[in-house]
């Protein structure tokens, strides 16, 4: 059993999710080229331009055309740039599961951003997809993920020993690969209702979705 998400847009007071753009290719290629990104996530080093058209113009669009996920651009809805990516992946239809994955650029962090457009991905995910599980791994060093996953209720289930090579600089500054382990999080529809809350009083938002 298989299937595509729709072509979508979704907003929050704040933020909007929605398909990448030629448009994006030089601010996520240096969003990508940022020293955490390199550090806790498998992309090429240094990212290139070339790099970013290949994503977005060939690779995103086929996670969704291949029913494998769907790729959004997160931009501030005031200033409209570009503050970051969400990536569902390994989705199964079947079980109606799915694992996200977001970067936020280096000068948007603090804001709460990843937390509200990962919330806001589950809450469609869940409410217009029927999905009934969403898994996240962080590295077990990468403490600022870690806090996302659990601002937006999800559960941690375990950790993968030596599951992930993350990068790390040397001290002549090259980077090299060290081998860590991984947590599993989870999240379920009935998780959402203490998440939103807890984002609510922290000066949180609404969601609503526009289709394509």
């Amino acid at each position: 059993m298989t299937g595509t998400f729709p072509n979508v847009s979704i907003s929050t007071e704040r933020l909007v999710l929605r398909p990448f753009e030629e448009s994006d290719i030089a601010a996520f290629a240096e969003m990508m080229n940022d020293e955490l990104v390199t550090a806790w996530t498998s992309v090429p080093q240094p990212y290139t331009e070339a790099h970013a058209r290949d994503w977005i113009t060939t690779r995103a669009p086929a996670e969704r055309a291949g029913g494998r996920g769907i790729v959004f651009a997160v931009d501030e809805f005031l200033t409209q740039r570009l503050v970051g990516t969400v990536h569902l992946r390994n989705t199964d239809w079947r079980v109606r599961s799915t694992e996200i994955a977001y970067v936020i650029a280096p000068w948007a962090r603090g804001e709460g951003y990843a937390s509200e457009a990962a919330l806001v991905t589950a809450q469609w995910l869940f409410r217009d997809q029927a999905f009934e599980r969403l898994e996240l791994r962080t590295a077990a060093d990468n403490t600022a993920s870690q806090q996302v996953a659990q601002k937006i209720g999800c559960i941690s289930e375990g950790v993968l020993r030596g599951a992930w090579i993350a990068r790390s600089r040397t001290e002549d500054g090259a980077w090299t690969d060290v081998r860590t382990d991984v947590i599993v999080w989870s999240l379920l529809p009935e998780d959402l209702a203490g998440a939103g809350e807890q984002l609510a009083d922290t000066g949180g938002f609404t969601a609503y979705s526009d289709w394509n």
